[in-house]
């Protein structure tokens, strides 16, 4: 969308707005919503405003409400204005590949779908998926066995970029554990395995499906009830009110063969994930890190996504090797698909130059110039147009891709006072 300059601006550099109309569909399991059909429901508590038990949808609400206030308000003084709304941001940044090189004239982007207000980012973090997958055999379930269904919840999960520095659980990692030790120490066996259903997303709960030999039966729900206790106190740093529990159910039809099992248990134990490199150059910033992300183990196939993000191409390059190289002893089949560059830092850019000083008039404190672990579209814009001078901001948002999501109300106004003010500022 278009918007000639304001009277007196028609000479003036063109700007760039731009923000991705898609969010994280992320809900508490006790919750009954449809994404597709059924309203947020946000409300206001204390600073921050929230949703009722799901994402709230800010990331990138946020940026798409500024744009349309900016096209809408014929009060503002601004040179022209192109408005980029870019779809399935989420899900593999498909709008941002997509754009021909023809679609955009202006050569100055402010993308707005960064999440700490008094931040100005000049980078971001390449991305890559990594999709493993692999026939199983299963067999007939043998006698003198019950069967349990295992449910892991109350993690708090996350932005897989943003929040990977915290530290936080993740669930098909906690899972795998239980599964491991327990293969060993009472003999059970693997039905189903599901976790996580984002590759972005930090995932905050697991179901295990598995036969334990009835002789074994009493020892293994004391050991369930053991690693509640254990989870909990591991992760009390970050955590709280994790919850792991047996539930008797009815026996299947069929389990995962023995050796199958073992290639499984040996697969997600070796798999990487979390922080694996801090930044030289921007200290407390992340370098490196990878997410497993969903795990999906029923009806004789097993489908595995991770997503790994880096500053720095190789160094995704070798994390991805160490995934591949941990499934290739399984004879499972890897392959990598949805890689993005990261957008290095431009610290001579006049735009970066503009903005530090419009927020230094507008709130009388420097802004904290930095870079995020995560990807934006303008690292895959900037490839796109060559010569583009780039900048993202936003209000402050906390845990996106989790039903925790909030924004806060006061650091909206600043935000969008600042870039009402550069607008006016760019020469």
């Amino acid at each position: 969308m278009r918007k000639p300059a304001s009277k007196g601006k028609e000479t003036l550099r063109g700007v760039v707005l731009q923000a991705h109309t898609d969010m994280v569909p992320q809900k508490n399991s006790d919750i009954d919503f449809n994404f597709e059909t059924d309203s947020i429901q946000p409300y206001i508590d204390g600073e921050w405003v929230k949703a009722k038990g799901t994402t709230l949808g800010s990331d990138d609400g946020m940026g798409v409400a500024t744009m349309l206030a900016i096209l809408a308000d014929k009060s503002l003084e601004h040179p022209s204005l192109e408005c980029l709304f870019t779809i399935t941001e989420e899900t593999g940044m498909v709008g941002a590949n997509g754009l021909g090189s023809h679609m955009l004239k202006n050569k100055i982007l402010i993308n707005l779908d960064s999440e700490e207000e008094g931040e100005i980012y000049v980078g971001c973090a390449g991305g890559s998926n990594n999709n493993i997958s692999m026939e199983l055999k299963e067999e007939n379930i043998p006698a003198g066995y019950s069967a349990f269904n295992i449910e892991l919840k109350g993690l708090k999960g996350g932005h897989s970029g943003i929040q990977i520095i915290l530290g936080r659980a993740n669930a098909n990692k906690v899972a795998t554990r239980f599964l491991r030790e327990q293969s060993c120490e009472n003999g059970i066996r693997l039905v189903s395995f599901t976790g996580g259903n984002m590759r972005n997303s930090i995932p905050r709960e697991a179901a295990l499906t598995i036969i334990v030999p009835n002789s074994n039966r009493n020892s293994f729900l004391e050991a369930t009830e053991e690693y509640e206790r254990t989870i909990n106190f591991e992760n009390s740093s970050q955590e709280e009110g994790i919850t792991f529990m047996a539930k008797e159910t009815a026996i299947p039809s069929k389990v995962i063969s023995m050796e199958d099992q073992n290639k499984i248990v040996a697969g997600l134990t070796a798999m990487p994930n979390g922080v694996f490199r801090m930044s030289d150059n921007m200290p407390g910033l992340v370098e490196t890190s990878t997410n497993l992300s969903i795990v999906d183990i029923r009806n004789g196939k097993l489908d595995i996504k991770c997503m790994t993000r880096c500053l720095v191409n190789y160094g995704r390059k070798e994390v991805n090797s160490m995934i591949r190289a941990a499934w290739a002893l399984t004879g499972a089949k890897v392959y990598e698909d949805g890689e993005y560059d990261g957008w290095a830092p431009n610290m001579q850019s006049p735009l970066l130059s503009t903005m530090k000083e419009t927020y230094k008039q507008l709130f009388n404190v420097e802004p904290n110039v930095t870079a995020i672990h995560a990807g934006l579209e303008a690292g895959i814009i900037g490839a796109k147009f060559e010569g583009m001078d780039m900048i993202s901001v936003g209000p402050t948002l906390q845990y996106p891709h989790s039903p925790d999501e909030r924004v806060n109300i006061k650091s909206v106004d600043k935000f969008y006072k600042f870039i009402v003010y550069t607008l006016k500022s760019i020469q």
